[in-house]
């Protein structure tokens, strides 16, 4: 918890709370669905909750902003980042219905109502958003095939709407067809050796109808 203030020092008491939180529910739930790796749970703030947060050293998302989380897993990045800008809406879609019982049963602990889950491929999900966000699911490439329409066409935020992809490694392969791409080095926000490799990759795009 003290990575989370360190980073982030003007969280509100009700924030700081809920950060608080997080290690204890997922603790408790991953005895019963593993949805943290072993050897990650003890290293909770570190390798999920503060590497979710990258996202947020990229953008302050505008309130009002939806966001799609692709592949949320155990509700990564989409609790942190619903934590940390509570007047935004964050849709989390998962194709693995025992991971969401777990991040509804957390996001009710910590009182979270801009929260919502959907058990789906995410090719299945008919709406638009600000932003789409996901954790290294798969390659850029199929990963933009998945997200294809799924753009709002308002603007809102400083940054044009589009994806924000946490990843690490050498991408310069799956990233050379796109001219817009950006990549942010975590490293640059973060001192843990943890982030040396890590990024946030940002590829804005258009509105399709």
């Amino acid at each position: 918890m003290d990575l989370i203030l360190k980073y982030f020092p003007d969280l509100s008491e009700d924030q700081i709370t809920q950060f608080k939180a997080l290690e204890h529910l997922y603790k408790d739930w991953n005895t019963k669905i593993n949805v943290v790796s072993r050897k990650d749970i003890d290293e909770l703030y570190l390798r999920h909750v503060l590497h979710s947060l990258g996202i947020a050293k990229v953008i302050k998302f505008a309130d009002n902003s939806s966001i799609l989380d692709v592949g949320t897993g155990g509700g990564f990045p989409g609790i942190p980042l619903a934590i940390l800008f509570p007047k935004c809406q964050f849709h989390l879609v998962d194709s693995i219905n025992k991971k969401l019982k777990v991040i509804n049963a957390v996001a009710e602990a910590l009182g979270l109502t801009n929260i919502r889950t959907t058990h789906s491929r995410v090719e299945a999900i008919d709406e638009t958003y600000d932003f789409i966000v996901s954790r290294a699911v798969t390659a850029m490439p199929e990963f933009t095939k998945w997200v294809r329409g799924k753009i709002a066409k308002k603007q809102q935020n400083e940054l044009k709407n589009g994806i924000l992809y946490l990843k690490g490694g050498d991408l310069t392969d799956e990233l050379k067809q796109y001219a817009t791409v950006k990549a942010y080095l975590l490293s640059d926000y973060f001192d843990e050796d943890f982030f040396e490799t890590k990024k946030v990759i940002y590829l804005p795009l258009k509105h399709r109808v």
